[in-house]
C-alpha cells in the first residue's frame, strides 16, 4: 500500500529525480483537480433541476479551490528544498488558509441567497447574523496566518489580545453596534426586506431591498437607493407600511373644504329634488324634514363610498366635518381602498373626488376656492358696469 512514508523513502533514494517528480505530481494534481473535479461539480449542478446547488458551486469557485491540492502537495514534500523548505511550506500553507477563509465566506453567502430564495421566505433576514460569521472567520484567519508566519501557536496569541480589547472595541464599534441593532430589530419584528419604510432622516421612502450587519439598503419611488447605517435605524424615526399591505387596503385621509356662506337649511323645492336620488332614500327615510344641505350632502358621500367596489367595506368609512376657518368648512373623507398598489390607489382617490366636486353644486353648496385674478378681473368689471 503506498503511503506518504514510502513515498518520502524512495524520494530519499531517489534525489535526483525527486524534485522532477514533485513538480509533476503538482501539475498533474491541479489538472485533476480543475478540469475534473471543478468541471465535474459545475457540470453536476447544472444537470440537476434544483438552483441551490448551483448556487453553490457558483460561489464555491471550483478553480480556485483547485489549487488546493496542488499547494498541499507542495507544503508536504518541501523538504526536498532544505534551503527553502520553511518559506515554502510557509507561503503554501498561508495561501491554503486564505483560499479556505475566502470559500467559507463564499458559502455564508450563498447560504443567504438560498434562504432568501425560498418560496415561503417572509423577509427576516439573516445576513447580518452571516456578516459576523464572517467577521470571525476573517478573524481566525488573521490569528491562523500571524501563526503560520512567527511560529507561534494561535492559543498564545489569542492570550495577548486581552491588552489590545480596547482598540479592537474601537475598531469595531460599527460592526457591535450593528450586531445590537440587528438582534433588536429582528426581535421585534420591525424592519423585513421588502417592507416599505419612509425615514424623513435620511430621506428615504421606498421598499427595503437588503439587510446586512451594517447598513440597510432602500430603494426610493424614485429608483434612487438610500443606504443607512443599521444601528441608526433605531435612533430616529421611521414609518414601517407593512401593516397596511397586509390589511389589503389603504387609508385615503382627504377633505372638500365647503364655502360656509353657502350652508343653509333646505327648501320645499330642493328637498323635493334630493330625495330623488337613490342613494338618498334610505336617508329620507330616517331623518326629519327639516335639513341642511351639508347634513344631505354628507349623508350622499357615505352611501356613495359604501356602495363602490373599490372601497373597503370592513374598514371604516367615514365623513365627518372639520373645525371651520378661514378656507371653509372641511368635509372629511376617512376609507380604505380595496387595493394598496399605488397606481390603482390613486386611480380610487381621483375618481371619488372628482364625482364629490362635480355633484357638489346639487346641494346648492359652493367648494371654497381662494379668489384668483380672473375673480377680481369679473368683480372690476361688475363695479364699472
Amino acid at each position: 500500500m503506498i503511503t506518504i512514508n514510502s513515498i518520502r523513502l524512495w524520494m530519499a533514494a531517489n534525489e535526483a529525480i525527486a524534485p522532477w517528480v514533485v513538480l509533476g505530481a503538482v501539475l498533474f494534481s491541479f489538472i485533476i483537480a480543475r478540469y475534473v473535479v471543478g468541471r465535474g461539480l459545475t457540470w453536476l449542478a447544472r444537470s440537476t433541476k434544483n438552483q441551490w446547488d448551483d448556487v453553490l458551486v457558483k460561489h464555491m469557485r471550483p478553480n480556485r479551490l483547485s489549487w488546493v491540492a496542488p499547494l498541499a502537495i507542495i507544503y508536504i514534500f518541501a523538504y526536498i528544498w532544505p534551503q527553502y523548505a520553511r518559506t515554502l511550506q510557509s507561503v503554501s500553507l498561508f495561501i491554503i488558509l486564505w483560499i479556505l477563509v475566502l470559500t467559507l465566506n463564499a458559502l455564508l453567502s450563498a447560504a443567504n441567497i438560498i434562504y432568501e430564495s425560498r418560496a415561503n421566505y417572509t423577509g427576516v433576514a439573516i445576513q447580518g447574523y452571516l456578516d459576523l460569521g464572517k467577521i470571525l472567520i476573517i478573524g481566525v484567519g488573521i490569528i491562523l496566518s500571524i501563526s503560520v508566519f512567527t511560529g507561534r501557536s494561535p492559543l498564545l496569541l489569542l492570550g495577548g489580545l486581552g491588552a489590545l480589547t480596547a482598540i479592537l472595541l474601537l475598531i469595531f464599534q460599527d460592526t457591535i453596534l450593528g450586531l445590537v441593532a440587528s438582534v433588536q430589530i429582528a426581535a421585534n419584528d420591525l424592519v423585513k426586506e421588502g417592507d416599505w419604510i419612509e425615514v424623513p432622516a435620511f430621506n428615504a421612502d421606498g421598499d427595503v431591498t437588503n439587510m446586512s450587519l451594517h447598513t440597510v439598503k432602500i430603494q426610493n419611488f424614485d429608483k434612487t437607493f438610500t443606504v443607512i447605517p443599521t444601528h441608526k435605524l433605531l435612533e430616529v424615526s421611521f414609518k414601517n407600511w407593512r401593516g397596511m399591505s397586509q390589511s389589503g387596503g389603504r387609508r385615503v385621509k382627504r377633505s372638500i373644504s365647503l364655502d360656509i356662506q353657502s350652508v343653509r337649511f333646505c327648501n320645499d323645492k330642493e328637498m323635493a329634488k334630493l330625495k330623488q336620488m337613490d342613494l338618498l332614500k334610505d336617508f329620507f327615510a330616517n331623518k326629519p324634514s327639516q335639513l341642511t344641505n351639508v347634513s344631505v350632502f354628507m349623508a350622499y358621500v357615505e352611501a356613495y363610498l359604501r356602495q363602490r367596489p373599490d372601497v373597503k367595506k370592513d374598514q371604516t368609512i367615514m365623513v365627518r366635518q372639520l373645525d371651520p376657518g378661514p378656507t371653509g368648512l372641511p368635509i372629511e373623507i376617512y376609507i380604505f381602498t380595496s387595493t394598496t398598489a399605488w397606481e390603482q390607489y390613486e386611480a380610487i382617490q381621483a375618481s371619488i373626488f372628482d364625482h364629490l366636486l362635480a355633484i357638489v353644486p346639487e346641494f346648492g353648496l359652493r367648494v371654497f376656492q381662494n379668489p384668483t385674478g380672473a375673480d377680481f378681473t369679473s368683480f372690476g368689471s361688475s363695479l364699472s358696469g
